[in-house]
Order: C-alpha cells, then sequence, then structure tokens
C-alpha cells in the first residue's frame, strides 16, 4: 500500500525553469536529433594511437593548436617543432593520437610520436629487405656512435664502423654515412645499424678472388694493420691473416711489438687456410733457413758456450745461444750441493750464463746444458776436505721439521737430525734452535760419497754429559728445580745444570693443593733416569709424601722403644723381688702405681686414636 504524500504549494511553483533570462527557445526532441546528425556529420572519428592531419590554426609561446577535423583542437608542444624553421598557421603535420580526451576533456596530440613511428616503420622495412639508409652522426657515446635515421636514434658500434679497428670517434661526429640496419628491437623501438657490413659486402668479391689463388708456401705482400700480444694481423689486399706470435721470428718474443710496426709492408708467407673459418695463417720466419741447421758445427759436447735467459719452468731454464737455438739447464745442473734449487729465484729472464753442453741432438734440435760442470765436482775430495770427526763451521740454509742443513763449503753440505742439536734439551721443531743463515759449529759423523750426502752433529763438539749426570741425578736424589713449561699430561723442568727432566701431572700435585705452575721453584724427586734415551723422570709430590711417611715412621718408632724400656724395667723388679725390703716394697707399689696411671691413659679413647697398634713380637 503507497503511502501518499500531501505537498504544500510554495510561491512561483508555476514557473518555466527551460526559458531563461534570455529567452532561449527549446527544440523539440526530433528537431534535437536532426540537428545532432547535421553536426555528427561534420566531424570525422578517431582512434588512440592512430596518425592523423593536422593543421596549425593557431601558436601559442607554450603549444602549437592543431586541427583535425574533431569535436575538438589538439594541443602539441611547441617544442616538437624545434626542426621547423618557419612554422606558420596554415601548415600540416602528421600527428599522433595520444588521447582523444583527456581528465580535462583535451584532444592530446604527438608530432614527436608520430615522426618516431613513421622512422620506426621505415627502420623495419629497411631491415626486413637490407635495404641501405643515410645515417647522419649526431653524437659520440660509450662504445660507438649515434645515427639520426628517418628522424630517430640509431646505435652504431665502434666495431661496426670499419673493418679496421677505429680510435677517434670524434672525427665521424657530423657526418652523413651509408648504413646497415642489422639489429632491431621491436619491444623497446631500438635498432643497431653497421657501415662496416657494407663495406664488407664490397670486398666479398676481392676476398673470392684472393682466396681462390691461396696456397700453402706462396709467399704473399702485405701490410700490418693491427697488432695483439698474440700476433699480428696483416691485409694481404682486402683479405686478412693471422702472423701468430711464434711464427715471427726463430728466437722466442715475449711481445710482437718488439720487432713489428703498424702499417710496416712486409713479405709473408701461407702456411694454412681454414676454408670453413676463412682463417689465414701466415708466417715471416719461415723465409729464413732455421737456425739450428746453421749453428755453428763445432759446439759439441763438452764446449763451452754463453746465452741469455729466455723461458723459466719449475724444473729448470732456457738458455737462447741464437735465436731459435736454445738450451736446457735442468734444476739438477745449477749446483754440486744437494740443497734443492729453486729455478724461479736463482734465474732472472734477460740474465747472461755460461754453460757447459751436457748433451746435443741437432736432428731433433735438442741441447742440455750445466751451470755446475764449469768448476770442479767438490764431492770428488771429500773424504780429504772434510774426513769423519772434523770439526767445521757451515751456515744454515734450510730448516725442516726433522732437522737443519749447513753448508760447509759451496757445493757440501750435509743435515743436523734434530736429535743430534743438543745433549740436554729437547726440541719440538730446530727453530726453536737456529734460523736460516745463522753460523753453526758441527761435527762431521758419516759421509755417503754415493749419494752425496753428510751426517752432521752439533751436540758432539761437547762430550756426552750423560756420564756425569747419572752420578749426579741418581734415582732418589732430590733437586732444586724450576718449571719451564706446562701441558696437559705434565710439565717440564729445569735442573741444575742447564739440564731438563719430565714430571707427569700428578707428580707436580702440592701438599696444600693444587698443582705447580709456569716459573714456580720447588724440590723434585729423581724417579726415573734413562741415559739410553736421554730421559730423567722426576716428581714434586713425592718428596713431601715420603717427608710425611719418615715422620710417621719416626714416631712410631720412638713409642715403640718408650715401651720395651718399661717392659723391661718391670722385668727387672721382678726377677729381684725375692730380695726387696720394706722400704723396696714402697718403691714398688710407686712404680707399680705409676704405671697403672700410664695403662689407664692408654686406655682412653684419644690415645687409642693417637697410637698406631703394636706389632706384635717375634718368639
Amino acid at each position: 500500500m503507497s503511502e501518499q504524500i500531501n505537498t504544500t504549494p510554495t510561491t512561483h511553483d508555476d514557473f518555466d525553469w527551460s526559458v531563461d533570462k534570455r529567452n532561449v527557445v527549446t527544440y523539440s526532441e526530433e528537431e534535437r536529433k536532426k540537428y545532432e546528425e547535421i553536426y555528427s556529420a561534420t566531424l570525422r572519428t578517431i582512434e588512440n594511437d592512430e596518425i592523423v592531419k593536422g593543421t596549425v590554426v593557431a601558436i601559442t609561446p607554450t603549444d602549437v593548436v592543431l586541427n583535425i577535423g574533431f569535436k575538438s583542437d589538439g594541443l602539441v608542444p611547441l617544442s616538437e617543432f624545434r626542426d621547423v624553421e618557419d612554422l606558420a598557421v596554415g601548415q600540416t603535420y602528421d600527428v599522433y593520437v595520444v588521447n582523444k580526451e583527456d581528465r580535462k576533456g583535451m584532444l592530446v596530440l604527438s608530432r614527436k610520436n608520430a615522426r618516431m613511428l613513421q622512422a620506426w616503420e621505415q627502420i623495419v622495412d629497411a631491415y626486413n629487405n637490407g635495404t641501405v639508409v643515410n645515417g647522419k652522426i649526431t653524437s659520440k657515446t660509450k662504445g660507438g656512435l649515434i645515427a639520426n635515421v628517418f628522424g630517430m636514434e640509431t646505435f652504431l658500434p665502434g666495431s661496426q664502423i670499419d673493418v679496421k679497428p677505429i680510435t677517434d670517434y670524434d672525427v665521424y661526429v657530423g657526418k652523413t654515412m651509408e648504413l646497415k640496419v642489422v639489429k632491431i628491437n621491436e619491444a623497446i623501438k631500438n635498432a643497431v645499424v653497421s657501415h662496416k657490413a657494407l663495406i664488407e659486402s664490397d670486398i666479398e668479391a676481392q676476398r673470392e678472388a684472393i682466396i681462390s689463388k691461396l696456397e700453402k708456401g706462396t709467399v704473399l705482400e702485405g701490410t700490418i694493420k693491427n697488432i695483439t700480444d698474440f700476433g699480428a694481423f696483416i691485409d694481404l689486399g682486402g683479405v686478412d691473416g693471422l702472423l701468430y706470435i711464434t711464427d715471427i721470428s726463430w728466437g722466442r718474443i715475449s711481445n710482437p711489438r718488439d720487432v713489428l710496426e703498424l702499417n710496416q709492408k712486409l713479405n709473408v708467407v701461407v702456411l694454412d687456410y681454414d676454408e670453413n673459418k676463412k682463417r689465414i695463417s701466415l708466417g715471416l720466419k719461415q723465409l729464413l733457413p732455421h737456425p739450428w741447421d746453421t749453428l755453428d758445427p763445432s759446439i759439441d759436447v763438452g764446449t763451452k758456450v754463453k746465452g741469455k735467459v729466455v723461458n723459466i719452468e719449475d724444473y729448470g731454464a732456457f738458455l737462447e745461444i741464437i735465436p731459435g737455438v736454445e738450451g736446457l739447464i735442468h734444476v739438477s745442473e745449477v749446483t754440486w750441493s744437494n740443497t734443492p734449487v729453486n729455478s724461479r729465484e736463482f734465474f732472472k729472464l734477460g740474465d747472461e750464463h755460461e754453460a757447459i753442453v751436457m748433451t746435443i741432438n741437432r736432428e731433433e734440435r735438442k741441447m742440455s746444458l750445466s751451470l755446475k760442470r764449469l768448476s770442479e765436482d767438490p764431492w770428488s775430495k771429500i773424504t780429504e776436505k772434510f774426513p769423519v770427526g772434523t770439526r767445521a763451521k757451515g751456515v744454515v740454509r734450510n730448516i725442516t721439521p726433522f732437522g737443519v742443513f749447513v753448508e760447509l763449503s759451496e757445493g757440501i753440505g750435509g743435515m743436523v737430525h734434530i736429535s743430534d742439536l743438543s745433549w740436554t734439551k729437547r726440541y719440538n721443531h730446530p727453530s726453536e734452535f737456529t734460523k736460516v743463515g745463522n753460523e753453526l759449529e758441527v761435527v762431521v759423523m758419516d759421509i755417503d760419497k754415493d749419494n752425496r750426502k753428510l751426517s752432521l752433529s752439533h751436540k758432539h763438539i761437547e762430550e756426552d754429559p750423560w756420564d756425569t749426570f747419572e752420578t749426579v741425578y741418581p734415582v732418589g736424589s732430590v733437586h732444586e728445580a724450576t718449571v719451564i713449561s706446562v701441558e696437559d699430561k705434565g710439565s717440564v723442568v729445569l735442573l741444575p745444570y742447564g739440564l731438563e727432566a719430565y714430571a707427569p701431572k700428578k707428580h707436580t700435585a702440592k701438599k696444600e693443593g693444587g698443582f705447580l705452575a709456569l716459573d714456580e721453584k720447588a724440590p723434585f724427586k729423581v724417579i726415573e733416569f734413562n741415559r739410553n734415551d736421554k730421559r730423567i723422570v722426576v716428581s714434586h709430590t713425592r718428596v713431601w709424601e715420603d717427608a710425611q711417611k719418615e715422620a710417621a715412621e719416626n714416631e712410631k718408632k720412638e713409642k715403640k722403644a718408650e715401651r720395651e724400656s718399661a717392659s723391661k724395667v718391670v722385668k727387672n723388679i721382678q726377677r729381684s723381688i725375692e730380695k726387696t725390703t720394706l722400704g723396696d716394697l714402697g718403691v714398688l707399689n710407686e712404680l707399680k702405681e705409676k704405671m697403672e696411671a700410664q695403662k689407664s691413659a692408654q686406655n682412653t679413647p684419644e690415645a687409642q686414636q693417637a697410637e698406631p697398634p703394636a706389632e706384635p713380637k717375634s718368639e
């Protein structure tokens, strides 16, 4: 049931609001439709992202107003007409519809987008058809140049400017070049162009003509167009060939720039041609005879030669006698000494050395050389110069965990084992005793002439003190010592006369508790003496434990003596009781009372706890 609303009449309810004060006449529905159709026929239909023709109808300080036949005019920023010198009303331009109606109801147009879209379509067409385009170089950028093609910026890489490397890009700025579109990116509307591709296509015919005549062994004249660390590229007249560094000279070359120059003309020989890779290998040294073929025939085994170091390896160094002829000096042929030689430390590139030819094979073009054989082998007279028992001084050359290598003279050296460094001290590592470069006095203990080895000893420069130590430190003797090292299982202590001993941890316990600390002095008892192993074991704990035992034993002996003395007195009295007088009886009674008092005192709990049980007498 609908609710009836009562309205109250107000003033001017009969006013016709469709007629304003200017008395505008309204149209009927039929007339309105008629006039809308006539008006719509005068307008064109457009869509966003469309390119249309626009006529300039007005120019403002910031924008250009264009009529494209739409219901409203569009605005284009004045900056997009910077390339137009005489912009005027009535001129027609292609524009791009950005938005038919923005938030303000304005038609938004762009001449720049229209030009870019048209240019992109032309670039894509040139890419698909391989058309040659003209581009003006506008600027230099990282790795190349920027080229304006059809009004759009494209990238010309430095490697695509010419067939030869270009180092100065500035000379191309402002020039117009023929280009070929070699790469496009639809997503970001980006294109890469190349001038080199056009040049390569021009010289391809020349290349094919030259390559068709190439044969191994052909000698050609070329010009060096580029030099790298591994060789040089030779222009053979439209075709490039590679002259590798090892084919420049029979001798070793560290850098091709040392012997070649850019634009240098020279004759080269074709060594190989890879038709698949279109690669030509050239040689320069092959035009000259091999140095081994012209080597002085007088050079033979035992000949002294001179040369410079041209290569160093871990196993030795190569000495260049003449360019192209080298001999190997193995590390074993550097010195007569058994001390290992580090070839990279001993030799330096470019150093000159004299050497003796050890072997030579002209067919295989190999030669071995020796430095040490320039002098006499010192080991040939080793027994005369350093007989067993000789005391000598040498220089420490090397230290290993098991010993010290000492050089007595050039080419002669031996090893001092770690156990032969000292009679009294044990070392964890020989570096605790000496350093490389220090002088050390030694005694020659043994000579192995065949293996060129000497056994040396440092401790044998003195007599073996362990013969004396056996009497100074017998088992059971006590000595003051200092803890010089503390470890988990025990401590090392320093006895008088600089002798070291070992105390297991349980033998470093102190009477008052705890264990002896580093640098602490205390008495120690020798509990083991091993002359063969040069080992002494000591104990601090035994010192105070033995003292306690000795005190308890002495107290026990004293009480036993008192008991025996009293018992003896009683027996003596009993034997003489028959002769006792009345006065003696009084003395006897007094003695008896005294003994009973002592017995009562011994039966108290305190006395029973303090006095140890009496030992049974043997019958």
